[in-house]
């Protein structure tokens, strides 16, 4: 069994790392270099950065930031905001970063996944999504940080995101996240059944119970934390030593 990687999510509006709840009521918590720093040296297994504003302003400001952290961390690192065109993608990946997410273009053009995974690799592909339970069992795609609804069904896009070459999914739940309440197993359990690619997912994570619980309840590759880390809750070391003692397979730098 493939070991549990323990992700680090910043968010970022501007110049700063921010928090929210729902994705909503924005607090500012640090400076995304220098947090990115702190979790790498913590022992982190990759880091993802989401420009939560970048679809409406642009993405200049995560290129700058992507530059910024590529010559002081050496995990890999996944970045989202604002992408739009096979260029976009081409222009973080070679300010440093490993991996692209994209969301809101992909809903409307997904032909953009496949033309990216065939020109870059799917393994630089993430099919980011963000979503909201609306029935039982049922859970609708939303873009734009939570602001807009697709009408789009969870489970069929994520089946499609594989189908089109993505080479990993990042699933955030609206529901949960930044609530410290714990991860959707529901959503999470529903996505893992029809998906074979790497799932990473995010939202929820208040305690290192809530990452055991998830690791031991479904089947993922990866957990974003955001909370946790921000708020000095926990650190990666303590979390990892935790998953550790509890028979978790995760790495011990």
């Amino acid at each position: 069994m493939s070991k549990i990687r323990i992700i680090p999510r910043l968010d970022v509006k501007g110049p700063n790392v921010i928090k929210g709840v729902h994705l909503e009521c924005l607090r500012v918590v640090g400076n995304p270099a220098a947090l990115a720093e702190k979790y790498y040296l913590d022992g982190a297994d990759e880091l993802i950065y989401i420009d939560i504003v970048a679809s409406l302003y642009g993405r200049q400001n995560l290129l700058n930031i992507v530059n910024q952290t590529s010559d002081k961390i050496f995990i890999p690192f996944t970045v989202g905001g604002g992408v739009r065109r096979l260029k976009d993608i081409q222009e973080f990946l070679k300010a440093g970063a490993d991996k692209v997410a994209i969301n809101t273009a992909a809903t409307k053009n997904p032909k953009l996944i496949k033309d990216a995974a065939e020109m870059f690799g799917s393994q630089c592909i993430v099919g980011s999504i963000e979503s909201k339970k609306i029935g039982t069992n049922k859970w609708e795609v939303y873009t734009d940080n939570g602001r807009e609804k697709t009408g789009m069904e969870v489970i069929k896009w994520v089946k499609k995101l594989e189908e089109l070459g993505a080479g990993e999914i990042l699933l955030t739940s609206i529901d949960t996240e930044g609530t410290k309440k714990g991860y959707d197993l529901d959503l999470i359990n529903e996505v893992s059944k029809v998906v074979s690619i790497p799932l990473i997912v995010s939202g929820g994570a208040g305690t290192v119970d809530h990452i055991d619980e998830c690791a031991k309840k479904c089947d993922v590759s990866g957990m974003a934390v955001a909370s946790m880390l921000h708020y000095n809750l926990s650190t990666i070391k303590t979390i990892k030593e935790y998953l550790k003692e509890n028979r978790i397979n995760v790495r011990i730098s």
